[in-house]
């Protein structure tokens, strides 16, 4: 009979799939909790805040130094509208030149869809309104452009 030493000693086949199998499964559930989709479009709503507030900063900075109203001497835009338009070089409300470089360094632009290379060619996705009655600025990501249905609006 043939006694077993230390060295004939080793894993079975079966060990080693039940390790493995083990492994995979524990790894599965962890990546499942950390969702990192979900942990990108929390990154994203978090730009989409900061940009917001940002905006909001220049615009309420520029009122400040031109004693409570907008100065819309170096941008397209003559009013804030009433209602939420887009702020946009074409189309919409063009405010780059009035916040950018003095504000602004640059124009914040919601992550996804929106672009800003300078302040004659840019879409940064965000609407601007001013109510009409308490004359509060409100800037907001459209619904289309929001994750997780998370509503971002800073209203000042």
């Amino acid at each position: 009979m043939k006694k077993l030493t230390r060295l004939n000693r080793a894993f079975t086949l079966i060990e080693v799939l039940i390790v493995i199998t083990i492994i995979t499964m524990l790894s599965a559930v962890v990546i499942i909790a950390v969702n990192p989709a979900r942990q990108f479009a929390q990154a994203r709503n978090t730009q989409r805040w900061v940009a917001v507030n940002s905006i909001l900063n220049g615009v309420q900075q520029n009122m400040l130094d031109n004693g409570g109203s907008f100065d819309f001497t170096d941008c397209g835009a003559t009013t804030i509208p009433a209602t939420a338009t887009g702020i946009s070089s074409v189309g919409g409300v063009d405010l780059c030149d009035c916040l950018v470089p003095t504000y602004l360094s640059n124009l914040p632009h919601d992550p996804l869809d929106g672009s800003y290379t300078s302040c004659t060619t840019y879409d940064i996705v965000y609407t601007i309104h001013q109510d009409a009655t308490t004359g509060r600025m409100t800037i907001a990501v459209p619904s289309g452009s929001q994750e997780l249905g998370v509503v971002i609006s800073v209203t000042r």
